[in-house]
Order: C-alpha cells, then sequence, then structure tokens
C-alpha cells in the first residue's frame, strides 16, 4: 500500500482509517507480577504467543491470569471482549492476527498487542481480521516500524491510522463467507502437506536410526555366511589401523559415561553391537582438530583462496560435504593463527553456538573455533563419521553443558566413542541411506514448494478480495461513503442525543 492508498477498486468502495471504523484501537498493559494467580481465581491474560496468523487464538500456550479486582479496578485499557480483533505490535514476526471468539468472556492483554474494537455498523469483524492478514496491509505497516537489535515495534498510533479499505456492510459479509470457503479448504490441504511434512520426518530420523543400529543392510558378517567367504570384522580392523597420536588435552579427558544412540557415546558404553561391529574411541580412528578464527582487526588475512567454515556454513551445509564457504582466510591468516588448513574428507562438527551442525570438507579448508574436526583414519571413512555424528542432533546436546547455550567441551569429545561396522559394510550402509534420504530429500522439497504455494496462493485470494473480485457486486448495496458518513454523524453527536436515539 503506498502513502497514498490505490482507487483500484469498486466505485461503491472508500478508504477510511482504523480509529474511524473502530470504538478503540489500543493496546494493553502487564500489571505486577504479585497480581497473577491460579486459573480458577483470575481473569485470561493474553501474550503474544496466544495469537496466531490465521485469526484464531492459540491455547496450546495456556494463557495467564490475573487477580479479578486488581483488573476489574486497574485494566480496563487492557480489556477485550468477544468480536475484538487482536494484533501484536511487537515482534519478530509481526503479523498474527486473532479474533476474540464469542465463546469467551472477559479477556486481558499486554502491550504488545493491540485491539481493534469494530463499529459493528460499519465494519465487519472478519473483513477487518482478513485485512490484517494481507500482505498489502503488513506492507504498509512494515514501512512503520521501528526496529531496534532484537525487535520490531509498532506504536498504537500508526495502527490507528492505518487505512482500510471499506466495502459496503453487506459486501464485507458476502467477502468474509467467501474467503472462509476457499480458506477452509486451502486450510485442509495445507493440514495433509503438513502431516506428510511430519512423517516424512519420522521415517528420516527411523531410517538414520536403523543405519547405525546396523539394521539397513545385511551385515557383513551374515552376507560372509551366505556366500562361504571370510570377511574382516571390526576388531581385525582397529587392531591393524595405526591410531593418531593423543591430542594436548588427552590428559582432562572426562571419565563419564553418556550415552548417546546406538552408535555414539561419551565414554565406551560396551553395549552390545552387531556381528563383525566393534567400539572405538574416536581418537583411535581419527585425529582430532580444532578450529581458530583469525585477527578481525588484520583485514589483509581475509578474503583470500582458503575456504574457512563458520556456523553459517554448517547450517546450510548440515550432512552434506561442502566446497565453498561464505569466509575466506588466505595462508598469512593461518600462519599468525591457531587455525589450520585440514585435508579434504575432515568431518566438521559444531560444538558451541548450535550444537550438531555437520559438514565434511570437499577441499582443504579451515574452520572456526566453533568446530570439533575429525580427520579419518582408514578404520572408518568420512561417510561413516558423517552418519554417526547427523543421526540426532539432540543426542549431541546431552554431551554439552550449559543452561542457556550448550557447549560440548573437549574433556568429552576426547572420550567420544563410535561403533565402527566393518569397512565393506560401512560403505554399504551409507550408499543405502544415501539412496534412501534422496528420495526423502525429493519428496521434501515438493512439500516446502507446495506449501510456499499454498501461502502465496492465500495472499493472492485476499488481494482479489480486498479488490474487490472476490464477491459479485449489488448495485442494491449502500455506498461506504454513506456508510461512513452515517458513523461520521452519530460519533459527531453529543453524548446525550445518542443516547435518546439509541433508546
Amino acid at each position: 500500500m503506498s502513502e497514498k492508498p490505490r482507487s483500484d477498486f469498486p466505485s461503491s468502495w472508500c478508504w477510511s482509517v482504523a480509529e474511524s471504523l473502530c470504538e478503540a484501537v489500543d493496546s494493553g498493559t502487564t500489571p505486577p507480577k504479585q497480581h497473577f494467580v491460579d486459573q480458577d481465581q483470575g481473569v485470561p491474560f493474553l501474550k503474544v504467543y496466544n495469537l496466531t496468523f490465521d485469526g484464531l487464538l492459540d491455547f496450546s500456550n495456556k494463557p495467564t491470569f490475573v487477580n479479578e479486582a486488581y483488573e476489574q479496578s486497574r485494566m480496563r485499557r487492557s480489556n477485550v471482549v468477544p468480536g475484538d480483533v487482536l494484533t501484536n505490535i511487537v515482534g519478530p514476526p509481526l503479523g498474527k492476527v486473532s479474533i476474540v471468539p464469542d465463546t469467551h468472556a472477559r479477556w486481558n492483554i499486554n502491550q504488545a498487542i493491540v485491539r481493534f474494537r469494530p463499529i459493528p455498523a460499519g465494519l465487519d469483524r472478519g473483513f477487518l481480521s482478513f485485512f490484517l492478514q494481507s500482505s498489502e496491509c503488513k506492507a504498509w505497516l512494515s514501512r512503520t516500524t521501528k526496529t531496534t537489535t532484537s525487535q520490531v515495534n509498532l506504536a498504537t498510533s500508526t495502527c490507528r491510522r492505518l487505512p482500510v479499505p471499506v466495502a459496503p456492510l453487506v459486501e464485507q459479509e458476502r467477502i468474509v463467507s467467501a474467503l472462509e470457503s476457499y480458506f477452509t479448504r486451502l486450510d485442509d490441504a495445507v493440514a495433509t502437506l503438513s502431516r506428510v511434512e511430519r512423517n516424512l520426518k519420522r521415517y528420516r530420523a527411523s531410517v538414520l536410526k536403523s543405519a547405525v543400529e546396523g539394521r539397513l543392510v545385511p551385515t557383513e558378517a551374515a552376507l560372509a555366511k551366505q556366500e562361504g567367504r571370510d570377511y574382516e570384522p571390526a576388531s581385525v580392523l582397529l587392531k591393524r589401523t595405526t591410531a593418531p597420536p593423543r591430542p594436548n588435552r588427552w590428559k582432562s579427558r572426562s571419565e563419564d559415561l553418556i550415552p548417546g544412540h546406538a552408535a555414539l557415546a561419551v565414554g565406551n558404553p560396551k553395549t552390545a553391537l552387531p556381528e563383525g561391529w566393534a567400539w572405538s574411541a574416536l581418537v583411535d580412528v581419527a585425529r582430532m582438530e580444532s578450529g581458530h578464527t583469525p585477527s578481525r582487526e588484520h583485514p589483509e588475512w581475509w578474503d583470500g583462496d582458503v575456504p574457512w567454515i563458520g556456523i553459517a556454513d554448517a547450517r546450510d551445509g548440515h550432512g552434506r560435504i561442502i566446497s565453498t564457504t561464505i569466509q575466506h582466510t588466505n595462508s598469512a591468516g593461518l600462519a599468525n593463527s591457531a587455525a589450520r588448513l585440514l585435508p579434504t574428507g575432515t568431518v566438521c562438527i559444531s560444538r558451541t553456538a548450535s550444537v550438531g551442525y555437520v559438514v565434511v570438507m570437499g577441499c582443504p579448508m579451515a574452520t572456526s573455533q566453533d568446530f570439533v574436526n575429525w580427520t579419518p583414519t582408514p578404520a572408518v571413512t568420512s561417510d561413516w563419521l558423517r552418519l554417526v555424528f547427523c543421526t540426532d542432533r539432540e543426542v549431541l546436546r546431552r554431551f554439552g553443558k550449559g543452561s542457556v547455550h550448550k557447549t560440548i567441551y573437549f574433556p568429552e569429545w576426547l572420550s567420544v566413542h563410535i561403533a565402527v561396522p566393518p569397512l565393506a559394510e560401512q560403505t554399504r550402509i551409507v550408499a543405502e541411506l544415501d539412496r534412501l534420504l534422496s528420495v526423502e530429500d525429493d519428496a521434501d522439497a515438493i512439500l516446502s514448494s507446495s506449501l510456499r504455494r499454498a501461502q502465496r496462493l492465500r495472499q493472492a485470494i485476499l488481494k482479489w478480495a480486498f479488490e474487490g473480485k472476490l464477491a459479485d457486486q449489488d448495485p442494491s448495496d449502500e455506498p461506504a461513503s454513506v456508510l461512513l458518513e452515517r458513523i461520521k454523524a452519530e460519533r459527531d453527536l453529543p453524548k446525550s442525543a445518542k443516547k435518546k436515539s439509541r433508546a
């Protein structure tokens, strides 16, 4: 919406502003903590998390409650009643919109929410709710927001000045009915897509679990028996593999036992493994390396030819081999810092900031200190390490410490143990896993695209609605201009005359 509202709608429509169409446009307030009480002793107090993007209130996050006596004496400005339209003015994200249902009595809102109380004779509450959900409205509001480091804020006065297209009242009702019909079907389709998306995630987790438990493909031991041949079990493989030198921090290794998934733990869990598999300390099958960040005070150490992996690279490339990075250092950056150029095939796991992102180096690279890096010996493949660490991010978080931001410290990394299958089995497991997950990735991409299209369709339908193209025009409808003149005349009456006219 431009500063001068557009006029490409029917001649019976016109523009107004929210404060001219509503009995009230106010934000709420938050009472002192001592006035919050148990559910059966007070009045519900809504917060932003109770609002949604589709006009409904969400009570999966239960509202808090305010002492009734305090609410009646001090919080009149925060009262909302059935039919009020609520939107959040603090984000991100902005744009949540909910209608207080007729089935509920009095509620209250905090200062992050604005209530619009439409004048029933001039503005249908559903019409306003749908307009607030439109990209046109959001675009206008976004141009008037104040943004800080962590928040986006709208002023209540801005909401009062919000331009609102006004159709004849009976046409508003027709538009709302049409939108509800369209969106019921669209929401059903989106719910189905979302259900399939959740099922795909469960399928992915199940496939990964099967892989690390040795159930995805026949074990090498079973194949050898079936084919009448010998095979090399992991115990023999590990004995003939030269372990890397112990890391400098070796003596600080943790003595804790923290179970992970079937193929991963801090300490040796000594749990039973498929035939031919064996537990091994990770430091015995891969060389541990840390990362570092060359000083930012030396710009000449940056923008060179050495790819440097940061958290953003790991997040975007999680579970894959990467050959490009957002940032690059150079030989001077490496020479003047603890950063190291690590070889192709090194497996990098984020251990702080965002624990559990995993990537494999597709060429020699360096990393930040947010990663622990493992260069495999001939006993394990990079792909097997990738699989073991990608199976469950929440498992990795168990190994970390910190109440707010988890970090997996080096004493725990030095004690990590993994299950090692025979080499040929490692290769077959990863090949089958990648085949299955590539199908899942394709399906997930289609689902994500379909969900984005559904959102675009929703906005397209809203656009048609507020251009007057969704519902039929009726020449006998009272024009919006006459409607607004009547509302204005009613508002301009003295209070005594208003009471007499309503009697």
